[in-house]
């Protein structure tokens, strides 16, 4: 059966067939007319700024702005900034007068990404904002009104959060308008072989590699894809650009998809992205700088899965940072080096939490 592909002018396709590919884009196609907000909730790595574009560019703003920003990505002046616009000198150092992003997206779209990394503090003006639809820029009393469509994403547990005290319940009231789910790949992976052969094809066209042998390609559905969609990306991009035959075999497959479908039970498969990158830390005595500390300048995972796995760091070394280091199989010079990162992102913990 031919693989169904959901697409927009300039944006990614949404592929597969399975049914929660399927209902995902009946969902997509649903919403998108409307000009309601948005949650998209599911896991680091499914996709979820693919949907809110598809959103975008199929509803009738698609001729206007869509601006995504990632909330977890700033700190919380700059973030504001960012969003809000400011005036001459109202921040140190700068000296123009930006507009903010949800100003440059009027009659367009917005997409906050991370959502549920955002201080209390900002909370309260995204909470101003999306009520009066006004915006003031940092530095000013003028309010300027501004007509645009507010997505959001997270991968966190909003409800908790705000039981927590950590994320404000009119907030979290106005923002869960739509409600959508983006499933996890390894719920549907009846949907990787579509993906493989989309990625192959959106891939460069001058390789060696032009196919995946049967068996790798069994082995590349039964693996449980901690990353997701981007993981499955990266892995199949990397095994055609380097590919050296014709037909990529089982054998030039990762050693943690070659080692097969995960044996555990069902109830202990759920681990979180902290726990995956501990273990590769722990048992593998995979580097910090080599295994995390890419994936989070990239992106691929988030300032809340950094700091949980600093959690787990100190949990083990019982507060002592020094003792994280060698767990996290650093070399000894590099300890004021992973506390100077840690301190820049946020992600420095308390020890005497941990004692």
């Amino acid at each position: 059966m031919k693989s169904r592909v959901m697409t927009a002018p300039g944006v990614e396709a949404l592929v597969g067939n399975g049914p929660a590919a399927v209902a995902l884009r009946q969902e997509v196609e649903r919403v998108a007319p409307t000009d309601s907000k948005v949650l998209i909730t599911g896991e680091t790595g499914v996709g979820k700024e693919l949907v809110a574009r598809l959103i975008h560019q199929l509803s009738h703003r698609a001729a206007g702005p869509f601006a995504a920003v990632n909330c977890s990505s700033l700190p919380e002046a700059l973030l504001e900034s960012e969003l809000f616009g400011h005036v001459k000198g109202s921040l140190a150092g700068v000296y123009r007068n930006p507009p903010g992003r949800l100003a440059a997206a009027d009659g367009g779209s917005v997409f906050l990404d991370e959502i549920g990394e955002m201080t209390l503090g900002l909370q309260s003006a995204l909470l101003r904002f999306l009520e009066t639809g006004e915006l003031q820029k940092l530095g000013t009393d003028h309010a300027e009104r501004v007509d645009v469509r507010v997505m959001v994403a997270t991968n966190r547990k909003l409800p908790e959060l705000v039981e927590q005290g950590r994320f404000r319940a009119d907030l979290f009231d106005r923002l869960n308008v739509i409600h959508l789910e983006v499933p996890a790949l390894r719920d549907r992976r009846e949907d990787i072989p579509a993906l493989v052969e989309h990625f192959r094809q959106r891939g460069p066209h001058d390789t060696v590699a032009r196919a995946l042998s049967p068996k790798a390609l069994e082995a590349l559905v039964a693996y449980r894809w901690p990353g997701n969609v981007r993981e499955l990306e990266n892995v199949v991009t990397r095994l055609f650009v380097t590919g050296r035959q014709t037909v990529i075999g089982w054998e030039d497959l990762p050693p943690e998809i070659r080692s097969g479908p995960d044996p555990r039970p069902a109830h202990e498969r759920r681990r979180t992205v902290a726990d995956e990158l501990y273990q590769r830390l722990i048992e593998r005595g995979e580097s910090f700088w080599t295994t995390v500390y890419p994936l989070y300048m990239r992106r691929e995972i988030t300032r809340g899965q950094l700091r949980e796995l600093v959690k787990k760091g100190l949990d083990e070394a019982r507060g002592n940072y020094r003792t994280v280091t060698r767990l996290f199989n650093m070399q000894p010079g590099e300890y004021k080096r992973f506390l100077n990162f840690l301190r820049k992102h946020a992600c420095q913990l308390p020890f005497k939490d941990y004692r």
